[in-house]
């Protein structure tokens, strides 16, 4: 059964590993070498616009100022859907559009990553059933394009949803219907994807911020760029700037003179709730006055969300306030029958949409379509669009390259190209007793690594073999090993200890102590891999203790701007460095 020896899998294992060495030959191609697009941003569209201009043949270099996934790319609603709501919006190409990236993900891209979820819908009137009937069931038909990949929706009686659904209180429905959307990891799937771009050729440097933009004969020709562990500064040379930062996109189009305001953000927070909780067996969808409430199920969880507010203050670390959590919380129990209360909150996390700016008041009615632009010759910017569509908004970037640099680029071929982890993921998911007898771990491990790694759970399972106490949980009421640790460090990139307790894992919102009991002895484990002194290691759980409790005190204030001085009391780690 274990082949890799042979395998192209593992053979391509080495192209894909972003650890360090791959960040030092990146900064040192960036300093020393002209690539053919320079993109700023690695959020999921920053690196699906790497893998898109890579799979066509370009040289490609990333820069991100902070992690991989850091921003809304790791703090979204875990979602892989059209967005129903957005069909009482007549936004039925948008729906179509993404619905049609739901099933390619689903089937082809990123099956490891991404898996079905079913919701339930309540329905309160007979004519609310006729009405939501009629738009789930377009939402279906739009899905319906090649082979059928979930479930047809299904109506429910009183009787069926009280069965099923015994959180409910009884009063709270006449019915309901259910029907099947998809859920994903947003950070490992950024991860994966820029794993990917790199065995295509993608240079990825994470604590890079570019400060400045360049031009020459009368088009935008360069970035300077800071490398932020080190302080350096250098310039970097390419055909053209893909600016892809979502809600900083007006800052780096100001580096080019623009003044342009096209970017909007819109504040989602998300409660992280424990799954005894809430007994139910599907996910729930809730109409609220402006928008949807949804409860998603994780593993071990559930994600209770989301708002939609305006944000006009820190962007890199939005805050959720006590009024936030509150108003999500009284809108859930208006339909529980066992209510929640804030001591039910594992972990609370924010993400700003970066929408397009409109003529609403309302952020909830601004459109989520993108929209690539290239007011400056030599710089496109996306801004915009669905995490759901990121490959779609990708090509129409690297598209945009082509008409900027006069190219004849092929078309777009990414709906052909499966995320690393994914190509094995099925066959391996039918093995994992097998896997985990041969490797001396539990069966659970090896579902869990598999549902996180896919086919490059070899990657660490060979580290458990080579030290057996890598096989200990993290965190005995969560399934991370500390094998995941070292494998965030040597193949993904992690640099800090807030990017494996917040993104490579999620003990940040998922453990009740906010990761922080585990913080040293993860810590323990990236120093020896990162040549950390004590002192470094020190700073590093301090500032994570720090920044916990500043997220903390945040959650207890009435206000955005009371909160925003709350959590910037505890900056980024990356900006503390020099």
């Amino acid at each position: 059964m274990d082949d890799r020896s042979n395998s192209p899998i593992r053979q391509e294992c080495s192209e894909s590993v972003l650890g360090s060495q791959h960040r030092r030959e990146a900064i040192r191609r960036l300093s020393e070498e002209r690539v053919d697009v320079l993109i700023v941003g690695a959020g999921v569209t920053g690196i699906g616009c790497a893998l898109d201009a890579a799979s066509r043949g370009m040289s490609v270099a990333v820069v991100e100022q902070h992690d991989l996934a850091s921003g809304t790319s790791s703090r979204s609603s875990k979602l892989i859907h059209g967005g129903l709501r957005y069909l009482e919006q007549f936004q039925f190409g948008l729906v179509k559009e993404a619905l049609t990236e739901r099933n390619l993900l689903l089937s082809r891209l990123a099956p490891h990553l991404v898996r079905r979820v079913d919701f339930l819908y309540p329905i309160h009137r007979l004519r609310e059933r006729l009405y939501a009937g009629f738009g789930i069931g377009l939402y279906d038909l739009l899905a319906s394009r090649g082979p059928r990949l979930l479930p047809r929706h299904r109506h429910l009686g009183q009787q069926q949803v009280t069965k099923n659904a015994p959180a409910l209180k009884g009063c709270s429905h006449k019915g309901a219907i259910v029907y099947s959307d998809a859920l994903v990891d947003d950070a490992r799937f950024v991860i994966s994807a820029a794993r990917t771009a790199a065995k295509l050729g993608a240079s990825i440097a994470t604590s890079t911020r570019v400060v400045g933009l360049s031009r020459s004969k009368g088009r935008v020709s360069g970035a300077t760029v800071r490398c932020l562990e080190s302080g350096r500064e250098f310039h970097v040379s390419c055909g053209t700037v893909v600016n892809a930062t979502g809600v900083w996109s007006d800052d780096i189009e100001a580096y080019a003179g623009e003044s342009n305001s096209r970017v909007r953000a819109s504040k989602g927070i998300h409660l992280v709730v424990p799954r005894h909780r809430i007994n139910l067996e599907t996910g729930l969808i809730l109409r609220t006055v402006d928008s949807v409430l949804f409860v998603i199920p994780s593993a071990n969880h559930w994600i209770v969300g989301t708002t939609d507010s305006d944000w006009h203050l820190n962007r890199a670390h939005p805050a959720a306030t006590h009024r936030d959590i509150t108003y999500l919380i009284t809108t859930l129990n208006e339909v529980l029958a066992d209510p929640l209360t804030t001591d039910d909150v594992v972990g609370v996390y924010v993400g700003l949409r970066p929408l397009l700016a409109g003529d609403s008041e309302k952020t909830s009615k601004l459109s989520r379509e993108h929209a690539v632009t290239c007011s400056t010759s030599g710089l496109v910017s996306i801004a915009g669009g669905k995490y759901t569509t990121y490959r779609v908004m990708a090509a129409d970037t690297i598209d945009a390259v082509g008409v900027d640099q006069g190219l004849d680029l092929p078309k777009s071929s990414t709906a052909q190209v499966p995320l690393i982890g994914s190509e094995r993921y099925l066959q391996l998911r039918a093995q994992i007793s097998e896997i985990a007898e041969m490797s001396g771990v539990l069966p659970a491990t090896v579902e869990h690594l598999l549902s996180r790694q896919g086919d490059r759970i070899y990657e660490v399972l060979d580290l458990i073999k080579e030290d057996v106490s890598l096989a200990e949980l993290i965190d005995p009421h969560l399934p991370y090993v500390l094998a995941e640790v070292v494998h965030a460090v040597r193949f993904e990139a992690a640099l800090h200890l807030e990017d494996v307790l917040t993104r490579r894992t999620r003990l940040s919102i998922e453990s009740p102590d906010r990761g922080t009991n585990s913080a040293l002895r993860v810590a323990e484990l990236m120093a020896r891999e990162l040549n950390w002194d004590r002192n470094k290691l020190e700073s590093e759980v301090g500032h994570y203790l720090d920044r916990v409790a500043a997220e903390r005190a945040s959650n207890e204030q009435l206000d955005d701007v009371t909160a925003d001085a709350q959590r910037l009391a505890v900056g980024e780690i990356r900006d503390n460095l020099n």
